[in-house]
């Protein structure tokens, strides 16, 4: 490890005005200013800076919940103690996620000039019913609008889609993903609708109130969108994300490559390397507890073991276009690379060997997990 490897900070907000019934992330509703909070993530920038030293941050991004309901003075607060304590990399990253209601759009200016160069919109539909259906607080409208607005203040900004809901066809997939492309965005995040343990959702198609698209039919929308996309100049770069050249996520990246990223906030995550040794940790899910908690008491670390760190950079590093580096996989997991299982994986038309590395068909990306699993036995 040393000063030039990327890493980079995540600070989760707990908070949402409305919990969706799809959602399985560790949210809670919002009741107001949560000052104590805010502190708490002050405390753990300086509690870090301590730990890692003065290694500048590539990107910075809150998420959430929905960080968007943080006041612009806290936001600007935070990037300029990470800016003092750890320094930011030249062309640092640093993104939010906000909703497309017309309260929070108002905010983007303000947000802009605190410190964010990069936005996230949770946009989901065009479709005032699918919107409904998914529980969101905004309407199709309200979406364009953000939309339009967040693309002349942020040169870079994303908007995510879901798709597989009940009953979908191709032609409305296709015509909704095609007008979503034309708001301009050079960043789209599509994901498949799923259906979490403990969600609202989990609980209505265990009732019967729906069933959710059969594999085969998601499987078809998943082969359109990369048909469309691709037309319209995005490069499927991740399997959920689609971006314009050069405005792929910073930040996401790292988790992918498998570098190094500290998570701030309630039921964040963190893998650092130190003292030859990667490690994961895991802050306190609840707000309340994690702001009583005195700084490097917020969460629970644990050492990776060789198997852990290879299953990882698998399932993480095959979710890219690019694929894997295999030296690499050697270097991290500490045995051999399973060459016959792999061999088996392209010859099925699953996977693609390319000089040192490996990576996955758009069919292959669709079954990651089993294709991981292969790996990892053999």
């Amino acid at each position: 490890m040393t000063n030039t490897d990327p890493i980079g900070l995540y600070i989760h907000w707990p908070y949402c005005t409305r919990l969706c019934p799809y959602c399985d992330f560790n949210i809670f509703r919002q009741r107001g200013a949560d000052k104590a909070l805010v502190q708490a993530l002050l405390e753990d920038i300086h509690w870090w800076a301590d730990q890692i030293g003065k290694r500048p941050l590539s990107s910075i991004y809150f998420g959430g919940g929905t960080p968007s309901l943080l006041a612009p003075e806290d936001v600007n607060n935070i990037i300029h103690l990470c800016k003092n304590v750890f320094g930011l990399r030249d062309n640092e990253e640093i993104t939010i996620e906000a909703n497309p209601t017309d309260a929070e759009a108002g905010k983007l200016h303000a947000f802009r000039e605190a410190g964010i160069n990069r936005l996230s919109l949770g946009i989901q539909s065009l479709d005032d019913d699918i919107l409904k259906f998914l529980g969101r607080n905004h309407n199709a409208a309200e979406a364009r609008r953000a939309v339009e607005k967040a693309v002349k203040i942020f040169e870079n900004c994303s908007f995510d889609l879901i798709y597989a809901t009940p009953d979908q066809q191709q032609a409305q997939w296709r015509a909704a993903l095609t007008d979503a492309i034309s708001l301009g965005s050079p960043h789209i995040s599509l994901y498949q609708l799923t259906i979490e343990d403990g969600t609202a959702f989990k609980k209505a198609v265990q009732r019967g109130d729906w069933q959710p698209l059969p594999d085969e039919q998601e499987a078809c929308l998943y082969d359109l969108a990369q048909e469309i996309c691709a037309a319209e100049g995005f490069i499927p770069y991740e399997i959920s994300n689609f971006a314009r050249p050069g405005f792929e996520s910073t930040h996401n990246l790292l988790y992918w490559r498998h570098h190094e990223f500290i998570g701030i906030g309630p039921g964040a995550h963190s893998r650092i390397n130190k003292g030859g040794q990667r490690w994961a940790a895991q802050t306190l899910t609840h707000p309340k507890a994690y702001a009583t908690e005195a700084p490097g008491e917020r969460f629970v670390l644990e050492a990776l073991t060789k198997e852990d760190q290879a299953t990882e950079f698998l399932l993480m590093g095959l979710r890219l276009k690019e694929g894997i580096d295999i030296k690499r996989y050697e270097t991290i997991g500490g045995k051999s690379w399973p060459a016959k299982q792999s061999n088996i994986l392209i010859k099925d038309g699953l996977a693609e060997h390319t000089d040192t590395r490996l990576r996955l068909t758009p069919k292959g990306r669709l079954l990651l997990n089993s294709v991981v699993l292969d790996l990892m036995d053999s």
